[in-house]
C-alpha cells in the first residue's frame, strides 16, 4: 500500500490566491523540516516553477485530459517519491474547484480534469482558499455550497485570503463555523502575496531570477505566521492509501520479477544499446517543460543534457537530438537572434535529419524570424506577436508521421500563445517572398508545402476540429516536429522511445564504422 499525506489547495474561482497560498505552504512546510512534494492540476507550466523554488524539488503536473485519468495516481506516486519519498504533498488546483474541460458535461459529468476530479482520483482532502474581500457572513453560504455540492469531494478546511480587520476575521470564523468548515488560516492583505505577471500570466521563476526567490521566501514566512501548519498536516494525514495502489503495487512486483529475469537473459545475448545524447533547451527563454519528459528520455536510453540558447554558443558535444519546449522567446528575441553561431548549429543539425521536437516557443525559434529578428531558419515561416490569445485543450490527430508519433496517432494537448506564424513562399513570377497565415486553417493543397531548396518536404503536424471547423496546425519536416500544441508524453504511446530511437539512428549514421 502506498500512503502519502496529501492535500489539495483549491478555490471557488480563479483569482482567489491559490498559487500564493500553495507556494507559501510548500515553503513553510519545508522550513518546518518536512520533505514536500509539489504538484499542479492542469497543464500550466508557470506555477510549478514557483512550487519548485519553494519545495526544492521539481514541480509536477497532474492533468487527466493530457495523460488519461488512469495515469494520475501513478504520476502522483512517482513525483511524491522522486528523488526521495516526501513527508507531505501539496497539490495546487486550477480555476474553480469544479471547473473542468469545457464541453465535458455530457461525456464526463461536467468536471473532468478539474481540481475536484483530481482530488477524487487521489482520495485527497481539499483546503478551499477564499478571497474574503467584500464578504462576511455570506461566506457561510459559499462554504456550505462547496462542502455539500458533491459528497465525494471532501472539503477539509478553508484559508481566508486578503482579510481586513480583526473584526472581519471574527465574522469570517463565525461564517465558517456555521457551515461546518474548519478555518485553517487567515492571510491579511499584503503586497508580498503577489508576483509580477505579463501577457500569459505570472513571469516564470527562471526569468524572474533572484526576486522570484525573495517572493517565495516572503510567501513562506507569511503562510507560516498565518496558517495552522499542524492542522494542515493532520488533514493531509487523513488521506488513506492511494486508490488502487495496493493492487497495482502487487502487480508491479510480480511483473518486475519476470522482467528482471527476462532482461538478465537478454543481456547475456546482446550488448546494451548506445545512449544517444539529446539536448533540451533551457534558460529564461525556454522555461515551459514537464519534469517527466527528461526522465522518460533517460528511461528510454538517452543521455539528457541541457543548453541555454541565450548564452551557449555551441550545442553540447555529440548532440543527436533536440527538445525545444515552450516559453517566452518573444521577450528575448534580440538576444536569441544575436547568438548566430548557435542558431546555425541548430539549423545544421535539423537539416541533417536529427530528431527535433519543438513546442510553441520552439516552433518560433525554428522559424525564419520572430518579430523581424532572424531565428534558426529551419522552417520556412515567419512568426509575429499579436494581441489575440489562443488558449484551450485540443483533441488532435497526427497528420504526418514524425519522431514524436506515427501518422494517425490521437493525442490530447493544449494551446497557449499570443503569436502566429505565416508561411513564406516564393512568388511564381518575381521569386519575391510572399507570406500567408498558416497557424490554424485549411492545409495547402495536398497537405504539404513546397520545400525550399536543400530542405525536405514540409507536412502538417496535427489536425483537429474546433467549433465544427477542421484545423491543421504545426509542421513536420525531416526529423523536425514543430507545433504550437503542448503535449505530455505520458499521454502519447512510446513518444520518448521513438525520439530516443531516432536520435540513436542519427548518431549511428554519423559515427564512422
Amino acid at each position: 500500500m502506498v500512503t502519502i499525506p496529501r492535500v489539495v489547495i483549491a478555490a471557488p474561482a480563479s483569482g482567489h490566491g491559490k498559487t500564493s497560498v500553495a507556494t507559501g505552504l510548500l515553503g513553510a512546510l519545508r522550513k518546518a523540516g518536512l520533505t514536500v512534494s509539489p504538484h499542479k492540476v492542469g497543464p500550466d507550466y508557470i506555477d510549478p516553477g514557483y512550487h519548485a523554488l519553494a519545495a526544492g524539488r521539481p514541480g509536477r503536473n497532474l492533468d487527466p485530459w493530457l495523460v488519461g485519468e488512469d495515469q494520475i495516481v501513478t504520476m502522483f506516486t512517482h513525483g511524491a517519491t522522486t528523488p526521495v519519498p516526501a513527508d507531505i504533498a501539496v497539490i495546487e488546483g486550477v480555476m474553480g474547484l469544479f471547473d473542468g474541460k469545457a464541453g465535458s458535461v455530457a461525456n464526463h459529468g461536467g468536471d473532468f480534469a478539474s481540481t475536484a476530479h483530481v482530488a477524487r482520483l487521489l482520495g485527497a482532502p481539499i483546503v478551499l482558499v477564499v478571497d474574503a474581500r467584500g464578504t462576511g457572513s455570506s461566506a457561510a453560504a459559499l462554504l456550505h455550497g462547496f462542502a455539500t455540492y458533491d459528497p465525494a469531494t471532501r472539503i477539509g478546511g478553508v484559508i481566508f485570503n486578503k482579510t481586513g480587520s480583526p473584526g472581519h476575521e471574527d465574522q469570517l470564523r463565525e461564517a465558517a463555523d456555521a457551515a461546518g468548515v474548519p478555518v485553517l488560516g487567515m492571510l491579511r492583505r499584503r503586497d508580498q502575496l503577489t508576483v509580477p505577471s505579463r501577457h500569459l500570466g505570472l513571469i516564470p521563476a527562471a526569468e524572474f531570477g533572484g526576486p522570484a526567490t525573495d517572493a517565495v521566501a516572503a510567501l513562506a514566512d507569511i503562510v507560516a505566521d498565518s496558517v495552522d501548519l499542524a492542522a494542515v498536516i493532520r488533514l493531509a494525514r487523513t488521506a488513506g492509501p492511494l486508490p488502487g495502489s495496493g493492487h497495482a503495487e502487487h502487480q508491479d512486483t510480480e511483473h518486475q520479477g519476470d522482467t528482471e529475469h527476462q532482461d538478465t537473459a537478454t543481456e547475456r545475448q546482446r550488448p546494451p544499446l548506445p545512449r544517444p545524447r539529446i539536448a533540451v533547451a533551457a534558460g529564461p527563454a525556454f522555461t515551459f517543460g514537464y519534469a517527466e519528459h527528461p526522465e522518460l528520455l533517460a528511461m528510454a536510453g538517452a543521455e539528457v543534457v541541457t543548453f541555454d540558447p541565450l548564452r551557449d554558443e555551441r550545442l553540447p558535444e555529440g548532440t543527436a537530438g533536440l527538445i525545444i519546449g515552450g516559453g517566452f522567446p518573444e521577450e528575448h528575441a534580440p538576444q536569441l537572434s544575436a547568438n548566430a553561431r548557435l542558431r546555425a548549429e541548430v539549423a545544421a543539425l535539423a537539416l541533417a535529419g536529427a530528431p527535433v521536437i519543438a513546442e510553441c516557443a520552439g516552433l518560433l525559434y525554428l522559424a525564419r524570424s520572430l518579430d523581424g529578428h532572424p531565428m534558426c531558419g529551419v522552417l520556412n515561416v515567419e512568426a509575429t506577436m499579436t494581441s489575440k490569445l489562443t488558449l484551450g485543450y485540443r483533441d488532435a490527430v497526427a497528420a504526418t508521421g514524425s519522431p514524436l508519433a506515427p501518422a494517425g496517432t490521437r493525442a490530447h494537448g493544449h494551446e497557449f500563445h499570443r503569436t502566429t506564424v505565416a508561411l513564406v513562399t516564393g512568388d511564381p513570377v518575381t521569386g519575391a517572398p510572399v507570406t500567408g497565415a498558416v497557424a490554424a486553417g485549411a492545409a495547402p493543397a495536398g497537405g504539404e508545402t513546397a520545400a525550399p531548396r536543400g530542405r525536405s518536404t514540409m507536412g502538417r503536424a496535427w489536425h483537429w476540429k474546433k467549433g465544427g471547423t477542421a484545423v491543421v496546425e504545426g509542421f513536420v519536416q525531416g526529423g523536425v516536429h514543430a507545433s504550437y500544441l503542448h503535449t505530455h508524453w505520458t499521454g502519447i504511446p512510446d513518444a520518448a522511445d521513438r525520439i530516443t530511437t531516432a536520435a540513436r539512428a542519427f548518431q549511428a549514421a554519423r559515427t564512422p564504422p
